[in-house]
C-alpha cells in the first residue's frame, strides 16, 4: 500500500545521501556495492530498469526491473529516469521517483552506474558522493578479466582497452570524490564504508 504524501515512518531521518559507485569491468565494484548495502543499516540499492531479457537467475525487483523497449521509452518520455544508458544494444535506467523518495526518508541510496550516468545524476543531485573503483594496476585488471573465463581473448582485449579509457575519463571528468583501489576486497570495502560515514557525519555537523 502506498504511503500518503509527506507521511513519515518511525525509521525516517534527515540523513539522506546518494552514493554513486562506478568502475570498469573486472574491478569488483558490484561486490563492493553489495558489501556497502549489507554493512550500513539504512542503505538501499537502486535497482535499474532494463530492456535486456532476464538471464533466468535474475530476480525481478532485486537484480533489475524488466521492461519492453516500448515500455522503457514511455518511461523515459515521462521523465521517470534520473539517467539512462545503452549497453550492447540494451537500455538501462535509474528510477527517479524511487531515488528521491528514499533520499527524502533519510536513506543511503546506492547507485551503481557508469561515468556518463554519474555525470547526469550529479546534475540533478549535486551533493551525491561519488566513488570510482580502480584496479591495483593494469596487469591485475587484465588478469581479472581473463579469470572470468566468459569471453574470447579478442573480446577481453576490447574490454581492457575500454576499461583503461574509462579510468582516464573518470580522473578528468571532475565527478568523483573518492578513487578507491580494490587490491584486497576487505580493505577496499572498509575504506568505502569509512569514507561514506565520514561524509555523512560532515553533513550532519554542517546542518546543526
Amino acid at each position: 500500500m502506498a504511503l500518503p504524501p509527506n507521511h513519515r515512518l518511525p525509521t525516517d531521518t534527515d540523513d539522506g545521501m546518494a552514493v554513486i559507485i562506478s568502475g570498469p569491468s573486472g574491478v569488483g565494484k558490484t561486490t563492493i556495492t553489495r558489501g556497502i548495502e549489507r554493512s550500513i543499516s539504512d542503505a538501499v540499492f537502486s535497482v535499474s530498469w532494463t530492456t535486456r531479457p532476464s538471464s533466468g537467475i535474475d530476480v525481478e525487483g532485486v537484480d533489475y526491473h524488466f521492461a519492453t523497449d516500448d515500455e522503457f521509452e514511455a518511461m523515459r518520455d515521462k521523465g521517470e529516469f534520473l539517467e539512462t544508458a545503452g549497453v550492447y544494444g540494451k537500455k538501462y535506467g535509474t528510477p527517479k521517483g524511487w531515488v528521491f523518495e528514499q533520499l527524502k526518508r533519510g536513506r543511503l541510496v546506492i547507485l551503481e552506474i557508469d561515468i556518463v550516468g554519474a555525470v547526469n545524476v550529479k546534475k540533478q543531485i549535486p551533493d551525491a558522493f561519488a566513488i570510482f573503483v580502480l584496479p591495483p594496476n593494469e596487469e591485475s585488471l587484465l588478469e581479472r578479466l581473463r579469470g572470468r573465463r566468459r569471453e574470447e581473448e579478442a573480446a577481453i582485449q576490447k574490454r581492457f582497452a575500454q576499461a583503461k579509457a574509462e579510468i582516464a575519463h573518470a580522473r578528468t571528468c571532475g565527478v568523483y570524490d573518492l578513487f578507491l583501489v580494490n587490491e584486497h576486497l576487505d580493505d577496499a570495502l572498509g575504506k568505502a564504508i569509512k569514507a561514506i560515514g565520514v561524509e555523512r557525519e560532515r553533513r550532519r555537523m554542517q546542518t546543526r
